[in-house]
């Protein structure tokens, strides 16, 4: 199990969030923000200092913490600059959201994968380890793929075979952070969907979008995932950072479903009935149709070690479309 012993807390804390205006990123910097703000007392009026990492000043827009000011945001691109951020900021630890996360993407530029998706974590690994900075560093269920997974979906035990660009990029990251840093904690994640501030992100707004400009979306019955709500992804990131939890460790819903069984759920979250809600989406099969990278069938993961451990509940599909809607 994860050790429940809490991670060793330096005097003084910030707290940064790369890829902080991503689908994910936005609510690990709400949750970070939340985390500081339960933790000042009358004797420290702060808690850590919570910093989030964009590429751009447009997508430097805190969306899930109010008031604004309770974040600071950096423009930064982390492949020509990391450097430079880790000068500044300084931080005590850091839970590393950016990647290059469309699949399609990476296929076409290898090369920019392996830089943002193994580079990048390697050299914040190598800093971390020297400043002594606790690591969380986000990866993907799609380190899996080359087999279906068992019932009860994948242990993190399980050796990974990724199938597509996105995958091998994204366990080569892996491998190359705990190298350099055997402390940190990799925290492997499934198909999230939720709220994301009406940008059409994730699993479940994509899909609203693409109903709402009228279009039918083709959704997999030979997909399955074990999705997990957005924000309560950021939660248990963020609950992970207090953990003296070295390794990998899954987080992901308790329910494996279809990617259709899932587009059906969230309309149904929405108030349509079944056969209207069924109307709304196409039952397609992945040979069917051509996505721009492979896709594998099956990549449920095994979360039991988390809910164990964590204080936040994992939720299942049910529960966390009736949080994120």
């Amino acid at each position: 199990p994860i050790p429940r012993a809490r991670y060793p807390l330096a005097v003084t804390r910030t707290t940064l969030v790369t890829g902080a205006s991503g689908f994910l990123g936005a609510h690990v910097v709400a949750a970070a923000v939340a985390r500081s703000q339960r933790e000042a007392t009358m004797s420290e009026p702060l808690g850590p200092l919570v910093v989030g990492q964009a590429r751009g000043p447009s997508l430097l827009a805190p969306r899930f913490t109010s008031p604004r000011d309770a974040a600071q945001w950096i423009e930064c691109d982390l492949v020509d600059g990391l450097e430079g951020l880790l000068a500044r900021v300084r931080p005590s630890e850091i839970v590393h959201c950016a990647a290059m996360s469309r699949a399609a993407d990476c296929e076409a530029d290898p090369e920019a994968a392996q830089a943002i998706n193994v580079d990048v974590p390697s050299q914040l690994a190598v800093w971390a380890a020297e400043a002594g900075a606790r690591l969380v560093h986000v990866s993907t269920d799609l380190v899996f793929g080359a087999e279906d997974a068992p019932p009860g979906g994948f242990p993190e035990g399980t050796s990974p075979a990724p199938v597509s660009e996105y995958g091998r990029t994204k366990l080569a990251g892996e491998r190359a952070a705990l190298a350099s840093a055997p402390e940190a904690t990799i925290a492997r994640l499934p198909l999230l969907y939720g709220n994301s501030a009406g940008r059409g992100l994730g699993a479940s707004d994509s899909l609203l979008e693409a109903v709402e400009r009228g279009e039918r979306p083709a959704l997999f019955v030979d997909e399955w995932r074990t999705p997990l709500e957005v924000s309560n992804a950021a939660a248990a990131l963020v609950e992970l950072l207090d953990f003296d939890a070295p390794g990998i460790v899954h987080l992901a819903g308790p329910d494996r479903v279809t990617r259709h069984a899932l587009g059906l759920a969230v309309l149904a979250a929405m108030g349509l009935g079944p056969e209207a809600a069924r109307a709304e989406i196409v039952e397609a099969f992945q040979a069917d149709h051509e996505v721009g990278a492979p896709r594998p069938r099956d990549v449920s993961l095994n979360a039991s070690r988390a809910r164990e451990a964590l204080d936040v509940e994992l939720l299942g599909v049910e529960a966390g479309l009736q949080r994120s809607l």
